[in-house]
């Protein structure tokens, strides 16, 4: 009889025959609405898929909450339904999770708790996790691995590349070679959770002068590759209290928390947390934030935060020459006076709370659909412009940038956003940055690969 880890290449084959099915069969009925004029639900189509990926296991979820913030990358009715989608897979059961503990830790393993709760207190993308409770009385959580994750990574990101090449033969706006490149790196790195506590540790020294927002420390000698044992912060998810409609003293207070959580990091030490979705999100009691879950993490050249800065001071100056430069700096090549003029009209979008000293909403507009319009305007440009290949840099930055403003959209906070980033990027030095950064990494034990690879 076949075990459950046994099984998993035939889990594999069904998951990749249902997700084929899926991504295919919508492929080809927008391909036939666009070349044939055969009108279809597209956004019928888009339930569907959202049904059929929702019971798996995550990944293909996270790749697709990617792409829903890179202007047309997907279809607008795939990408908001697929951006919906949440870690909801089925918990493995107790018998299971004492045979994964044990693959982990040795037959000894729970000998090495106090206390273990077998049965899951929440989801993950990648796994589950349980709560727990060490010898000395300290609370920590257990993330564990789903079995198998690499080989599902691996069909879901063959599902991803069949995905785009057939929309980009549709439609040539966005050249996604490097937008698939980055997507597969940073998701085969997730599920090394060894690395995931190191960038926990860099997140603790980044942000260790913040006192409004707490990182979990990782417990070393519980903690391998599919398994990370970290501190146990209280704290409720940010959507519940949003539910309760708190004081805009409070909202303000949290999303200057979740402000300086996302980009102390980058402005001091050119380093993005890349997954800013609401679940990643916690309030405590006194309205401080708890920053959760560390693994799709970025670490960018001291250069590329310089092109950042120039290309903000570039849209607020109208200063053409230096905007094209700064694209320069941040990877994209080709850049004719046309498109300078397209990418202008996002950047713009996506600067423009900086630009006025004031307290303000981080969008003014009652208009829920003004950031997709922008959006289809920007994709319209550059299809008239031959299309554009954003660099691999581009994404996780794109991704921040729009998950945390639909985060500040949320809580409705009023915040003078143009002093905040003053004070960040107030005598910036692409030097002082790169030592604080190395000092940084070799202190948290971030593997050297990482930074060969991001930040050189």
């Amino acid at each position: 009889m076949a075990g459950p880890d046994d099984a998993s290449f035939f889990g594999e084959l069904r998951r990749f025959a249902r997700t084929s099915s899926a991504v295919g069969g919508i492929a080809a009925r927008v391909a036939g609405e666009r070349m044939f004029g055969v009108r279809t639900n597209r956004a019928g189509h888009a339930e569907d898929l959202k049904v059929i990926l929702g019971g798996l296991k995550g990944p293909l979820m996270k790749v697709a909450q990617f792409l829903s913030t890179v202007p047309d990358a997907l279809p607008a009715e795939y990408a908001a339904q697929l951006a919906e989608l949440q870690a909801n897979a089925p918990a493995m059961g107790a018998a299971f999770v004492r045979r994964r503990m044990a693959a982990e830790l040795g037959p000894d393993w729970l000998a090495r708790f106090g206390h273990f709760e077998q049965e899951a207190a929440a989801a993950a993308s990648l796994g589950q996790v349980h709560r727990a409770r060490l010898h000395d009385g300290t609370e920590v959580a257990c993330k564990l691995q789903y079995p198998d994750m690499a080989s599902t990574v691996e069909a879901d990101l063959r599902q991803l590349r069949l995905a785009m090449a057939v929309y980009r033969r549709m439609d040539n706006a966005i050249q996604q070679e490097d937008i698939y490149t980055e997507l597969a790196e940073r998701l085969r790195e997730e599920l090394d959770y060894l690395r995931e506590a190191a960038q926990m540790r860099l997140y603790a020294l980044m942000l260790a002068d913040q006192p409004s927002v707490h990182i979990p420390y990782p417990v070393a000698e519980l903690t391998t590759k599919r398994l990370l044992t970290m501190s146990w912060l209280e704290g409720r998810p940010l959507m519940r209290r949003l539910e309760e409609d708190p004081p805009l003293e409070e909202r303000n207070r949290l999303a200057e928390a979740l402000f300086r959580a996302w980009y102390v990091p980058f402005y001091r030490y050119g380093v993005i947390h890349g997954d800013p979705h609401l679940g990643n999100y916690q309030v405590r009691a006194d309205a401080s934030v708890n920053l959760l879950d560390f693994g799709a993490i970025r670490v960018f050249p001291p250069q590329f935060v310089r092109g950042v800065i120039d290309l903000f001071e570039a849209v607020r100056d109208n200063d053409e020459a230096r905007a094209h430069h700064a694209y320069e700096l941040w990877g994209f090549t080709d850049i004719t006076r046309e498109k300078l003029a397209v990418l202008n009209t996002w950047a713009k979008f996506l600067y423009e709370p900086l630009m006025q000293d004031r307290p303000r909403r981080i969008q003014e507009t009652n208009d829920p659909q003004y950031g997709r319009a922008v959006a289809e305007e920007v994709h319209a440009g550059l299809k008239r412009v031959g299309g554009v290949r954003p660099p691999r840099e581009f994404v996780l930055m794109d991704r921040s940038a729009i998950g945390l403003g639909s985060v500040f959209l949320r809580l409705r906070a009023e915040l003078n956003w143009s002093r905040l980033f003053a004070e960040l990027i107030a005598d910036f030095d692409t030097d002082a940055l790169a030592a604080r950064q190395s000092a940084a990494l070799i202190e948290a034990g971030v593997p050297t690969a990482v930074f060969g690879a991001q930040g050189a």
